[in-house]
């Protein structure tokens, strides 16, 4: 099964356009967020006929260091961006018709139309019910029906994404982590955040099909503006560390390779595979019990080096939490670099246009570089002076020409505040 996307807005002026392969500032949130949940509701009440109950928010997320370790039981280290899903949201009364009926409809339609639709009956659901972007929100849906006491009503959902789809910045959990809040604030559930991150990641498991870890839910839950989320997957202890770019005239440039990639597709899954034959053949529940040095020799070769990038990535990412709580931010951009080496060549999850940006952005002069996300297309980032990202984005698009490859989306982005009701 292919993993599907959701839909983004195509007409927000903070929306990454297709094709158009070029440099942009870093979004502010705040006061542009509220007018533009201010414009959702009332999307929504043309769409509906009434008001919402809500409009909530969940940003997408950059993973600093820390790939492919969260479903290791690892150590990441991602922040939520100033780019966010945000649904506005109404339950179904019970005396209204179709009580346990969930429609859900998007901004954007790929077919040119003015949304994109989805239906379901609630105890109807079932994975693989639901298809493309509609099948997040069902998901969420789908967990939170399986909890006890816990009865979800119908309800009315209008999406609105500016999270850029297939590139490897956490979209689809964006979108699950936005349905996930606004249902908890409106049941009254009274769940928290690590809670929440739970739930979505089975709902990403259970129902999309998707082997993925709990990294992409619990940055835009737990995200704060100026830090990163130093996340321990095995406990989910979670603490906040400063990333003061701009303190120190420094700026995260995302360089989005257009290649889309899905973490439903096999390539994802036979890495997660081999990591636990790993484990198993080492006598361990999970990598994270397997000690850095650790003797490789009794594993195939192909399973020695996916184990030795997870061991070697924990270690990197300690060492950047360290730095930068030490104020030393310029000195994470060497463990940035090893890590995408052994991305690409212990993992092998990395791509031509992903090495062509990282190689382009460090020979253009960025402090580090590295794919980020899963891989197989998706995203880079490079970490750069500040005053030089439109010169390092330029660079790279050229780089890009010069390859014959697609034109790359590139932009800033900054560590912004996590998921949260605007509305």
């Amino acid at each position: 099964m292919t993993a599907p996307h959701p839909h983004q807005q195509t007409t927000s002026p903070s929306t990454v356009r297709p094709g158009a392969g070029r440099h942009t500032g870093s979004q502010g949130t705040g006061g542009q967020d509220a007018a533009r949940a201010v414009e959702l509701a009332g999307r929504f009440a043309e769409v509906y006929g009434h008001a919402p109950d809500g409009v909530w928010r969940a940003p997408g997320r950059v993973n600093l260091i820390g790939e492919h370790t969260d479903y290791n039981d690892g150590f990441v280290l991602p922040f939520a961006i100033d780019r966010s899903a945000m649904v506005a949201v109404r339950l179904r009364r019970a005396s209204e018709p179709d009580p346990e009926v969930v429609e859900l409809a998007s901004t954007y339609a790929p077919d040119g139309g003015r949304l994109s639709r989805a239906r379901f009956r609630i105890p109807d659901l079932a994975p693989g019910a639901v298809a493309d972007w509609g099948a997040y929100p069902a998901g969420v849906v789908h967990v939170l029906g399986g909890l006890e006491a816990v009865q979800v009503p119908g309800f009315e959902l209008l999406l609105d994404s500016t999270v850029p789809v297939g590139a490897g910045l956490s979209s689809s959990h964006a979108v699950e982590v936005a349905t996930i809040v606004a249902l908890n604030d409106l049941l009254g559930l009274g769940l928290d955040r690590p809670a929440m991150a739970r739930l979505t990641q089975r709902a990403e498991n259970e129902f999309v099909g998707a082997p993925t870890g709990i990294m992409d839910q619990s940055a835009s839950l737990m995200g704060r503006a100026g830090a990163a989320l130093f996340l321990d997957c095995r406990s989910l202890a979670a603490e906040t560390v400063p990333l003061p770019l701009a303190e120190h005239g420094l700026a995260v440039l995302v360089i989005d390779t257009r290649v889309a990639h899905s973490h439903a597709d096999g390539g994802y899954g036979a890495r997660r595979a081999s990591c636990e034959a790993g484990a198993a053949a080492l006598g361990t529940a999970s990598l994270r019990e397997v000690p850095a040095e650790a003797d490789l020799s009794a594993l195939d070769a192909v399973t020695a080096r996916r184990v030795r990038h997870v061991l070697t990535e924990n270690a990197r990412v300690l060492a950047t939490v360290a730095r930068l709580r030490a104020g030393d931010v310029a000195g994470i951009g060497e463990l940035l670099v090893a890590s995408h080496a052994s991305l690409r060549e212990d993992y092998e999850v990395s791509c031509p246009e992903l090495d062509l940006a990282v190689d382009t952005a460090l020979a253009a002069g960025a402090i580090g570089a590295r794919m980020t996300g899963g891989g197989f297309g998706g995203s880079a980032i490079a970490l750069v002076a500040a005053g030089e990202a439109e010169r390092t984005a330029a660079a790279v698009t050229e780089a890009f020409a010069r390859a014959g490859h697609r034109a790359p989306a590139t932009f800033v982005v900054t560590p912004g505040d996590g998921a949260d009701r605007i509305h």
